[in-house]
């Protein structure tokens, strides 16, 4: 074993971290601050002609203020398959259909709403954190396996170390993510 296995592993959970931390970030998007984001319909498929299909992808989907989110379907055949797929979606909004766009009014937050919302963030970030923590376990692991196969003692600690360093920088940016989201959902 050699310090560019050892490097290579350090690599590998940083590239494993910033993963984790990058569908975090994603998670976070699609929690909707009083806000409109077409984020919030991301991943919603609707059932046009005859298959499973994104939202994104029937039609353009747009914010004409902070509290409208309009999606104006190419083919206005489709507009009923993405009405129903926004209420079989539960995402907590109703779709006005004029029969060329569809409007989705986004209500401002109650102070109850904002307090779930605040408390799914802080959902999302431990699961962000279990996905960091699993990181470093299986490293260290793989750094004992490289101490059985001849490690010196030293760097093993050193790599350790340094696994358990990049685990508390990338809790640190979940930490930092929390703070400003939970300052975006609280503000009236």
């Amino acid at each position: 074993m050699t310090d560019a296995d050892v490097k290579k592993l350090l690599d590998e959970v940083k590239g494993n971290m910033q993963k984790a931390l990058e569908h975090y970030e994603y998670e976070l998007s699609k929690i909707r601050a009083g806000k409109a984001s077409p984020m919030i319909l991301e991943g919603l498929n609707a059932d046009a002609y005859g298959t499973m299909t994104p939202l994104n992808q029937l039609g353009n989907i747009s914010t004409p203020d902070s509290r409208t989110i309009t999606i104006q379907p190419w083919d206005a055949s489709v507009l009923h398959a993405i009405e129903k797929a926004i209420m079989m979606a539960n995402i907590g909004l109703t779709p006005q259909n004029d029969g060329k766009v569809i409007r989705l009014n986004i209500p401002p937050l109650t102070e109850e709403r904002r307090k779930e919302l605040v408390k799914q963030t802080k959902n999302e970030a431990e699961d962000c954190r279990i996905s960091l923590r699993t990181t470093r376990r299986e490293a260290n692991e793989k750094v004992k396996k490289m101490l059985k196969d001849g490690l010196p003692e030293d760097a093993a600690k050193n790599a350790e170390t340094s696994i358990q360093n990049i685990l508390n920088d990338y809790s640190a940016k979940v930490d930092k993510h929390i703070e400003i989201k939970e300052k975006e959902i609280m503000t009236v």
